[in-house]
């Protein structure tokens, strides 16, 4: 199953930190977020971008799990040469993994 089926994603950027939150559909399903979407797994998701820490934030009472990628867009959004390193574009790909 894709992730998309089960939750959807918030954004931001600021410098070269990108912040991807997934909100679960229905808050059953937080619990399930909760053990396949990991630090480690979308750090290892990202590997050609992110060359910083992964942190993951739980945030239970919204059924949202929030992941600050340090430098993740290649120096930062208005510094990259990289086309859409913005966090709109990596949330997309978050959206596209298996869990």
């Amino acid at each position: 199953m894709k992730l998309r089926e089960i939750a959807h994603s918030r954004t931001g950027d600021k410098g070269n930190i990108s912040n991807i939150s997934l909100i679960a559909y229905d808050m059953n399903d937080y619990e399930k977020l909760k053990q396949a979407v990991t630090a480690e797994k979308v750090k290892a998701y990202f590997s050609d971008i992110v060359k910083g820490d992964v942190v993951r934030y739980e945030l239970p009472n919204i059924g949202a799990l929030n992941f600050v990628m340090y430098s993740a867009l290649g120096g930062g959004v208005t510094r990259t040469l990289a086309h859409d390193m913005h966090g709109k574009g990596l949330s997309a790909a978050l959206m596209n993994m298996d869990i």
